[in-house]
């Protein structure tokens, strides 16, 4: 599945230089394409296609945004923003008031950029993940 590629790809080459290699190591395990299928069953999931290759992903399962990554070689250029905006604006279609988000060291800023707030951070072993929010506003 061509998703389970992006983000193990994604993992691999972004994430790699906030993490230590044994987390990277063990992470692709919990995105192959038999647990993505799996979540796609009760997460919304949307991608982003170019030239007929899926560039990057998204989800939302109920009011959190979840396996935001995009390819490495496509990152920069604006396809991350493009999936959260959608996200956000049918989050603001259905009426949620505020979205949360579990972000990886690596994506921290991404988010922050994007009106996002630190709530909190958890820590699952060696990964530390920060736990940050945002008020969604009706259309």
């Amino acid at each position: 599945m061509e998703i389970s590629a992006l983000i193990i790809s994604a993992i691999k080459e972004t994430n790699a230089k906030d993490y230590p290699t044994s987390l990277i190591e063990k992470l692709p395990e919990n995105f192959s394409p038999e647990q993505i299928a799996s979540r796609m069953l009760t997460r919304e999931t949307f991608v982003s296609v170019k030239d007929g290759e899926i560039t990057g992903t998204a989800s939302l399962d109920k009011k959190t945004i979840r396996s935001v990554f995009v390819m490495p070689r496509h990152q920069g250029f604006g396809i991350g923003l493009a999936l959260m905006k959608h996200i956000e604006k049918l989050a603001s279609n259905n009426k949620t008031e505020e979205l949360t988000v579990p972000s990886s060291i690596t994506a921290e800023g991404f988010y922050q950029k994007l009106g996002y707030t630190k709530m909190r951070e958890e820590h699952e072993e060696v990964e530390k993940i920060i736990i940050m929010s945002k008020i969604i506003s009706p259309v």
